[in-house]
């Protein structure tokens, strides 16, 4: 039994010459570089990867700080756009004043507040829209009616202004709501 044994392990010992033999000669036959050239592309394989998680993080923080300045920015916006009817008010109440022979007085006191107020509104970045004698453009504008008008010229131009729109830096808060000429 003994001599049987024998040579399956002289098999097993020529398969693994054979294999060693054939990891020796894919050896020779793929060049190897020297280590120099292996140094240089371990190198540029590195900066690569440097320069693309250096890139991935900048992108990461110029939209952390995009989004902060946004959040910011819309966090202002719930606030002025709750202050609107105050602004409003404000300034129903100052053109009633205004009108000839009107009975009802602004104060010096309340025309203090609304000045402070919208000067306050307005370093947040708040603008009043201009629209009158402006032509009506459906993306700044909302049409409440059409009247029609004598002037030729005011065709298509806004004739009252019924409420005030109101941008905050570029982006449009509340849409003003005019009367245009037909």
């Amino acid at each position: 039994m003994k001599e049987q044994e024998q040579p399956a392990v002289e098999s097993q010992g020529e398969i693994l010459e054979n294999q060693s033999d054939s990891t020796s000669s894919q050896a020779a036959e793929t060049p190897s570089l020297d280590p120099h050239a292996q140094l240089l592309k371990e190198h540029e394989e590195l900066r690569d990867k440097y320069m693309r998680i250096y890139a991935d993080f900048d992108n990461f923080r110029k939209r952390a700080i995009k989004e902060k300045a946004d959040l910011i920015r819309t966090a202002a916006q719930d606030a002025l756009t709750a202050l609107l009817p105050v602004l409003d008010d404000f300034d129903r109440a100052k053109a009633l004043s205004e009108k000839e022979g009107s009975t009802e007085v602004m104060t010096e006191g309340v025309q203090l507040v609304y000045n402070k107020l919208f000067s306050v509104v307005k370093g947040m970045g708040l603008e009043a829209m201009d629209t009158r004698n402006q032509p009506f453009d459906p993306e700044l504008h909302e049409a409440i009616t059409e009247i029609p008008v004598p002037d030729e010229s005011q065709k298509g131009k806004i004739v009252d202004t019924i409420e005030k729109g109101y941008k905050l830096g570029d982006k449009i808060i509340r849409y003003a709501k005019v009367v245009v000429g037909k």
